[in-house]
């Protein structure tokens, strides 16, 4: 997450698991929710640097990063393992 500091990650990636959280449907923890938003933005940010060259800045770009990559990361968990 670029230009947030740790303490900022660990707010936008709880913020941002929480959306992915509600609009996925799953249930999840707080902890889960941090932990989704963060490699979430990670994964997300990788991939769009590979893409584009580039990445949303700040803290609701990052935030929009995290919840879109908390997203795909639940989508394919679910994928592999089967909605349960």
């Amino acid at each position: 997450m670029e230009g947030v500091g740790w303490l900022g990650a660990i707010i936008v990636g709880g913020i941002a698991g929480w959306i992915a959280e509600r609009v996925m449907g799953g249930d999840h923890g707080i902890l889960t929710n941090i932990v989704l938003g963060i490699v979430g933005a990670l994964v997300l940010n990788a991939i769009l640097g590979l893409l584009t060259g580039g990445t949303l800045g700040g803290w609701i770009g990052q935030l929009i990063v995290g919840a879109i990559g908390a997203m795909l990361l639940i989508w394919a968990w679910r994928a592999v393992r089967g909605r349960s």
